[in-house]
């Protein structure tokens, strides 16, 4: 089945940005799952510093780890190592990342007796994952729905800034409120598009 590809924001970095920058990881031999793991556990450890309360400190740490994890698949286009595999453990770790750190930081505002910013933060996770859903289910269907209103790379780079900035009450109200309206955005989009392609097929000889 020919999927549907519906693009609402400009997608991932040029490749004229990354490929310098995986050039020489490439001549190393460097393997674009080694990037993803490596990716991996410096949000696994901004998580901790969170959890810790040095919130400043985590949330460079995340950016960090946010930087590396764009380069695994520039790496793997370049050396010829693109895979199925590597897509889904990289889809899969930007999850637990991201699950990480919005929990992290829960647990963080719990321990403060913050009740609204953990509310905040639970809401937050719970929207970025149901973005993530809307996306791999209409996939499922044949409809490719990227990007939209606070993408992943938005959502790191909004609550980065929250951390670092000490501005975290504000970061969670926008964190919370835009994924839930992505996750509206992509389903409303994925569903008008599955609707015309089902009104196309029905009209059909």
């Amino acid at each position: 089945m020919t999927g549907i590809r519906v693009r609402l924001l400009p997608g991932r970095a040029p490749e004229r940005l990354t490929t310098p920058l995986v050039r020489p990881l490439a001549a190393l031999g460097v393997s674009p799952h080694a990037v993803s793991v490596a990716a991996l556990a410096g949000s696994l450890g901004a998580a901790v510093l969170i959890a810790r309360g040095e919130l400043a400190l985590g949330g460079a740490a995340m950016l960090a780890a946010a930087a590396l994890d764009s380069l695994d698949g520039a790496l793997a286009r370049l050396s010829g190592r693109a895979s199925r595999l590597g897509a889904l453990l990289d889809s899969t770790f930007d999850r637990i990342a991201e699950a990480a750190v919005l929990g992290a930081l829960l647990y963080h505002q719990l321990g403060l007796g913050h009740r609204e910013e953990s509310m905040l933060a639970f809401t937050a996770l719970a929207g970025s994952l149901l973005v993530s859903y809307v996306r791999a289910r209409a996939e499922a269907e044949g409809v490719i729905v990227a990007d939209g209103l606070l993408a992943r790379t938005e959502r790191v780079l909004l609550l980065g800034a929250g951390l670092i900035t000490g501005w975290i009450r504000v970061a969670l109200w926008l964190l919370a409120v835009l994924a839930l309206l992505t996750a509206a955005q992509r389903l409303l989009i994925a569903g008008k598009a599955l609707r015309d392609r089902d009104a196309e097929r029905d009209g059909e000889p």
